[in-house]
């Protein structure tokens, strides 16, 4: 897959690698929370069309990030090496934007013959108001990119994860569980009960989920207040007060609290994106401060935290969230 690009270093062939898009509708989420917020990690303007990301080296081995305006280029180049077909992706000169020093995604590739990955050397002309070479974040730290990486991954991995989840326990009480015998260590859904499976979300590997305690009461969740209310209580619980704490994560209710103001002030371009699935649904990625939904809209949802490291929540249906699935998806950014 490797293509020459007279573009890079000092006229140095660019042997081209992989390649992205960078438009409203589908970006690497380890650049941000949405469309704008990935083009600023790029200092590029997020212009309504987008962009293609051309990741190669140069013939002495320099790791380069080409951005180019030819996004049906780069589309198509995807495509074909998606149903793994060859295709030589050489976008013309007057289509580069820019070339940045480094990846910011792992690539795992090496081009041939030539010396092993490694950022360029600083230009002396530059005296020192070059790019920082761009870097793919820690993967050993949990952070805002990993969080966004690890809803991705659950995305694409969606049916595996959702085999995890057994709806006859995890969004239902135990019959004669009372409040005091809760495993503290549980972490319950929000939208109705449940428990929460907790899971190393990486960005190499992905989430591995691992289902443990079961809530002892149903409540539901309002997306709009993230108050919550007594939907249902098991014979012989006794259920809590409405308003009363059923230790439903604080940071899901605030989420979908937050998703649910997307409705009334529509975010960033890209904060909320939707893509095809199985059947008549939809799948929804859905980003805000500290957190990362992932859904489908015929069926339950994933939230991620920055404060729970590599903790996934599940959000039960209830009447709330498939109303809030809805209205995101008609506002969501779909790809062309």
């Amino acid at each position: 897959m490797a293509a020459p690009n007279d573009t890079v270093a000092d006229d140095d062939a660019l042997y081209v690698l992989t390649a992205v898009l960078l438009t409203p509708a589908q970006f690497p989420s380890v650049l941000g929370d949405d469309y704008p917020a990935a083009c600023a990690a790029l200092a590029v303007e997020p212009c309504a069309e987008g962009y293609g990301l051309v990741l190669g080296q140069d013939g002495s081995g320099a790791r380069w990030t080409v951005v180019v305006d030819d996004v049906s280029l780069v589309a198509v180049a995807i495509a074909a090496w998606d149903c793994g077909m060859e295709y030589d992706l050489s976008p013309d000169d007057r289509s580069v934007v820019c070339a940045l020093p480094g990846w910011p995604l792992p690539v795992a590739v090496a081009a041939p013959g030539v010396a092993a990955p490694h950022d360029p050397l600083p230009d002396p002309e530059a005296e020192g108001t070059a790019p920082a070479p761009l870097a793919p974040p820690d993967t050993d730290a949990w952070g805002p990119a990993q969080r966004r990486m690890g809803a991705d991954e659950i995305a694409h991995q969606w049916t595996a994860w959702r085999e995890q989840i057994d709806d006859a326990t995890a969004f239902t009480a135990p019959p004669g569980a009372g409040p005091a015998e809760a495993d503290p260590g549980a972490e319950p859904e929000a939208g109705a009960a449940g428990s929460a499976p907790a899971a190393e979300a990486t960005a190499e590997s992905g989430p591995e989920p691992e289902p443990e305690a079961e809530l002892e009461v149903e409540v539901e969740v309002d997306v709009e207040t993230g108050s919550e209310t007594v939907a249902e209580s098991e014979a012989g619980t006794e259920a809590p007060a409405a308003g009363a704490s059923s230790g439903v994560h604080r940071g899901v209710r605030r989420a979908l609290a937050q998703a649910q103001g997307y409705i009334d002030a529509p975010p960033p371009p890209g904060r909320v994106r939707s893509s095809f699935a199985a059947g008549d649904a939809r799948m929804l990625r859905a980003d805000g401060p500290g957190w990362s939904l992932v859904a489908r809209t015929d069926d339950i949802a994933f939230v991620l935290l920055d404060e729970e490291p590599g903790e996934v929540l599940p959000v039960g249906r209830g009447a709330e969230l498939p109303r809030l699935l809805k209205a995101l998806d008609a506002l969501a950014v779909r790809p062309a």
